[in-house]
């Protein structure tokens, strides 16, 4: 039964879904460092928020966890490009 009150409602949602896998699949690392720098954002907020920091020094805490994101996100690709730079190993008889 179609939805007379949405139509296309699912065709928008599969174009957005489409998007987002055409995003994911071209910039992976960008993607996932957002993801986890988010994640990390927030559970650094939330156990920190009754410590009495300063704005500048809430800021430099935050600034530090994006970047240990994206340092995660690297050291974690480099397992990814080992396998396309790696020559194939010659068979042995």
């Amino acid at each position: 039964m179609k939805d007379e009150k949405h139509p296309g409602s699912f065709v928008h949602l599969e174009e957005k879904m489409t998007q987002l896998r055409k995003l994911w699949d071209d910039h992976p690392n960008l993607i996932s460092w957002l993801i986890l720098a988010l994640g990390m954002v927030i559970i650094v907020v939330i156990a920190a928020r009754n410590v009495g920091f300063t704005p500048s020094q809430w800021a430099a805490l935050i600034a530090a966890t994006i970047g240990l994101a994206g340092l995660c996100v690297w050291i974690i690709s480099w397992e990814d490009g080992e396998d396309e730079t790696q020559p194939a190993a010659p068979k042995s008889e």
